[in-house]
């Protein structure tokens, strides 16, 4: 859904870099366990309260990342040349 490809891509332009394997591994999960996509997206926005397996330090990093507290435009995702800089 359109909504959490442009939460989760920006989510990840910021912060993957910084994660731990751990940290990674719980993204990973995040992203490819739960079977709707609408859980993840209530899940990050608080309209939710993620099950246990959820509820963990990258869900607060994206819960965090989802209030916005910059006021950025988020329209669209970003491109994918970030990708390919160097660290």
């Amino acid at each position: 859904m359109l909504e959490n490809c442009i939460l989760l891509s920006l989510f990840a332009k910021e912060n993957l870099k910084h994660m731990s394997e751990q940290q990674l591994n719980l993204y990973d999960r995040l992203i490819n366990e739960p079977s709707n996509d609408w859980d993840i997206y209530y899940w990050a926005t608080e309209a939710k309260p993620p099950p246990a397996e959820f509820d963990n330090d990258v869900m607060a990093m994206l819960r965090e990342f989802a209030k916005n507290k910059k006021k950025e435009q988020r329209l669209r995702q970003p491109d994918l040349e970030y990708l390919f800089e160097p660290p």
